[in-house]
C-alpha cells in the first residue's frame, strides 16, 4: 500500500499563551531589566521610536527585581492552561519542548519542561534554533501525528529573554571598561539592541488527527522550512564573538575573558540584518514554496508575520511585491505592539490570539511567515480554518 493512503490529517485543536506579569511599558523598561553602568541607554529611544512596540512582558517581579519564572516553568504554565484536566493532560503522547534560550545547556529543555508536568512517560523533543525553533517543533509534532506515531501531541514555544538582557549580565563587562579608563563605558550597540527588542512569553497548541467536533481547528496542510546558512554569515549568536564572519564559541575564552565581554550576551549584526532578512527569508525562500506549493497571495484571507521590529513590517511588504506576491496590510494580523517580540513563541502567540477571538470563519486560508536571522532560516505555513 503506497504510504500516503495511510498518512493522517493533523489539526490544531487548541491554543493558549502565557504572557508573565503585568504588561512593561517604554518608560518602564529599563526599570525592570536594570540599568547598565551610571548613565542610562544611548540607543533604547531610538530603537524603541523604530520597532512600534508599545508595551511587553517579562518574567521579573517588578516589586522585587527578582525573577517568578524559569523558562521551563513557563512553558509548563502554558501547557497546562492548555490541557487544565488531569485526565486529558495524561492522554498526551508527544511533548515537543523548544527555546532560544533554555535555563541550562544540559539537560534538555523539553524534559525540564515535563518534569513540571503531570503527563506519564511520553516521547519528548527539543529542536534548536532561535525564531524558527517554535515552527520546527511543530513540525516535528505534526509530522508525528501525520505518520502515525502520535495522537495526541502538544507543542510548546517559550522564551524568556529577560534572563540574558537583565543589567547583572553586563555588570563584569561595564566594571572592566570602567578599569580600561573608557571615558563613557556603554555597551556595544549590537548587545544594547537586542535589550530593548526581545520580551519573554510562552505559546502551547494542541494537536490532534481529528478536528474538533463543536468547535473551530486548524488544519496543517503543510510546513515549510528553508535555511540559507551556506551562503550567508551568522547574524545573530550568543555564547560566541564574531570576527571576520566567522564565529569563536565561548568555551574558546577564558573564564575572566568571558566576563569582562559578555561572550553570553545575545548579539545582532545589524548591518547583515537589515541588508539581507527581506530579500532572503522573504523573497528568495517564497519564491521557492510558491512554485513548489502552487500557491498565490489571492489564496489566503489571513497573513500572519513574525517580524521583530515594526521597522521591517513596510520592508516586509515591498519584498512580497518584489515577487508578485502582494498580500494588503488588511489581511495581516499581529499583536507585535502590545505582546513583544518573544521570539519562537510568537507565531503561537499570534495564532493564540487569532484563534480565540472568534474571528475566524470555516475555509479560511491562513499563511504564516516566521523568519530568523540567526544565520538567515525562513519558514512558511498554510493553515486551514475547518
Amino acid at each position: 500500500m503506497d504510504f500516503t493512503e495511510k498518512e493522517n490529517s493533523v489539526f490544531i485543536t487548541r491554543l493558549t499563551a502565557v504572557m508573565p506579569n503585568e504588561p512593561v511599558s517604554n518608560a518602564d523598561m529599563e526599570k525592570v531589566l536594570g540599568q547598565v553602568g551610571e548613565q542610562r541607554s544611548r540607543a533604547k529611544s531610538v530603537i524603541l521610536r523604530s520597532n512600534k512596540i508599545k508595551s511587553r512582558h517579562y518574567g521579573i517581579d517588578p516589586e522585587t527585581g527578582e525573577f517568578n519564572y524559569t523558562n521551563a516553568s513557563l512553558a509548563a504554565e502554558a501547557v497546562n492552561k492548555l490541557l487544565p484536566d488531569a485526565e486529558e493532560l495524561a492522554q498526551v503522547d508527544t511533548l515537543v519542548a523548544s527555546t532560544s534560550m533554555p535555563d541550562q545547556t544540559m539537560p534538555n529543555h523539553g524534559v525540564m519542561v515535563h518534569g513540571q508536568l503531570n503527563i506519564p512517560p511520553c516521547e519528548v523533543i527539543s529542536t534548536a534554533g532561535i525564531c524558527v525553533c517554535g515552527i520546527t517543533a511543530l513540525k516535528y509534532g505534526y509530522l508525528a501525528i501525520k505518520a502515525g506515531e502520535s495522537k495526541k501531541g502538544v507543542v510548546v514555544a517559550s522564551e524568556l529573554a529577560s534572563s540574558v538582557m537583565h543589567a547583572s549580565n553586563f555588570e563584569a563587562e561595564c566594571q572592566h571598561k570602567v578599569e580600561q579608563l573608557t571615558s563613557k563605558p556603554e555597551l556595544a550597540f549590537e548587545k544594547d539592541f537586542l535589550r530593548w527588542m526581545l520580551s519573554d512569553g510562552a505559546g502551547a497548541a494542541l494537536l490532534s488527527n481529528e478536528p474538533n467536533i463543536d468547535s473551530l481547528s486548524l488544519k496543517i496542510d503543510w510546513i515549510e522550512i528553508l535555511s540559507f546558512a551556506n551562503e550567508l554569515e551568522a547574524c545573530m549568536y550568543a555564547g560566541a564573538e564574531k570576527s571576520q564572519g566567522a564565529l569563536k564559541g565561548g568555551l574558546r575564552y577564558s573564564s575572566q575573558e568571558r566576563e569582562q565581554q559578555s561572550i553570553a550576551a545575545v548579539k545582532q549584526d545589524v548591518k547583515l540584518l537589515n541588508e539581507n532578512i527581506v530579500k532572503v527569508t522573504v523573497e528568495n525562500a517564497l519564491n521557492r514554496i510558491k512554485v513548489k506549493r502552487n500557491i498565490s497571495p489571492e489564496d489566503f484571507d489571513y497573513f500572519i508575520p513574525h517580524y521583530s521590529s515594526g521597522y521591517f513590517r513596510e520592508r516586509l511588504y515591498e519584498g512580497l511585491v518584489n515577487i508578485n506576491f502582494e498580500i494588503p496590510f488588511e489581511k495581516w494580523f499581529t499583536n507585535l505592539t502590545t505582546k513583544g517580540n518573544t521570539g519562537s513563541a510568537s507565531i503561537f502567540i499570534m495564532l493564540e490570539e487569532l484563534f480565540n477571538d472568534n474571528e475566524l470563519i470555516k475555509g479560511q486560508k491562513l499563511l504564516c511567515y516566521i523568519p530568523e536571522s540567526g544565520r538567515f532560516s525562513s519558514a512558511f505555513m498554510q493553515l486551514t480554518v475547518v
